[in-house]
């Protein structure tokens, strides 16, 4: 077993896990020291037993690949990590979890993620996808490292020359698009042009009253690139961010906008999300809404996630062919790109 990799595959199962991000970065931080090693230098200081001079390197993360450095042998806590991992996260949303080709909704450290878009595109296709939008934030979100017009058209040659090295998989050029106050994208028309999914969602004022933030959501939903309605309460309902009450708005009105402009309203993945409520899913889908079930994933393990989502679609009687992640890549983009 290659140490470099066991160190990361064990931080993609603790982040599966919700292990406290402290520990998780501790592998991650020592498989990309490990990595950057010029040529043979690795290989020397395993010899010499020296791992742990390498800066970000510890006595646990120096353990793991002096371990897997004996005849290749598989650390012993990847291997309890691997046997807890082959259990759902969630039960009852296997059968549908199984349909899902892929995920609408991931960040990397490009923006607010916590790894670099590589990891994410090998995780997704871990779980079994065929494809994953890339959603890094717009550049109104300054404190998640937004992109700006200039730097996503620099995140678009990463994801074309990325794609060029798979056959079987597609990484999709996205965004999550900040929704402003007067329903807006946060992005240029010229640069949500070139994309292929745009998660259009509500960051701010999050407590105006429900008039005025039916109206910005409606107006976004109206918007001729917007495909995803991104976690459309904002609420939280656990997690170190505290709680967050939902935003309010008539959600007949929003969903009946969902439906009128092919926009799916997305069923958000996070534990600590959990967005919308099981009474707006059920709304939603009286209204005639395609959904669309995704991680919003800010590191490679959470793509995992999706046992979540799938579960609470299952509970809510949601079925796979509203669910525009169940459909293959040609349909799917078909979809993306017919209002532009």
């Amino acid at each position: 077993m290659d140490g470099i990799a066991a160190l990361s595959e064990i931080a993609y199962w603790m982040e599966r896990e919700r292990a406290e991000t402290r520990r998780v970065e501790a592998y991650r931080k020592a498989a990309w020291a490990l990595r950057a090693l010029p040529a043979g230098e690795l290989e020397d200081r395993i010899a010499a037993g020296s791992l742990t001079e390498v800066p970000s390197v510890g006595k646990s993360t120096s353990a793991v690949v002096m371990e897997a450095s004996r005849g290749g042998a598989i650390p012993k806590k990847l291997a309890e990590l691997r046997q807890r991992g082959t259990a759902p996260l969630a039960t009852g949303g296997e059968q549908l979890r199984a349909q899902l080709r892929g995920d609408l909704h991931s960040h990397s450290n490009w923006s607010d993620g916590g790894s670099p878009i590589e990891e994410m595109v090998e995780a997704a296709r871990r779980v079994g996808h065929a494809y994953l939008a890339l959603t890094d934030h717009s550049p109104r979100l300054t404190i998640a490292r937004g992109l700006t017009p200039e730097r996503l058209a620099e995140q678009l040659g990463v994801v074309a020359e990325i794609n060029e090295g798979y056959d079987d998989f597609r990484l999709l050029p996205a965004i999550e698009v900040d929704i402003l106050e007067d329903g807006g994208l946060d992005q240029t028309a010229e640069m949500l042009r070139q994309l292929d999914v745009v998660v259009s969602s509500v960051h701010s004022k999050l407590r105006s009253d429900s008039e005025t933030m039916t109206l910005r959501m409606v107006r976004a939903i109206a918007h001729p690139f917007t495909n995803v309605l991104g976690h459309c309460t904002g609420r939280l309902v656990e997690g170190s961010r505290g709680l967050r009450p939902e935003s309010q708005f008539d959600a007949e009105v929003v969903f009946a906008a969902c439906a009128q402009f092919d926009v799916a309203v997305e069923i958000n993945s996070r534990p600590e999300r959990r967005d919308p409520p099981s009474r707006l899913i059920e709304l939603a889908l009286q209204a005639g809404c395609l959904f669309s079930i995704d991680t919003d994933a800010h590191a490679p393990g959470q793509l995992a996630f999706q046992d979540y989502g799938c579960a609470r679609a299952a509970a809510n009687g949601v079925p796979a062919e509203r669910i525009v992640n169940t459909w293959p890549l040609d349909r799917l983009l078909d979809w993306t790109h017919a209002k532009r």
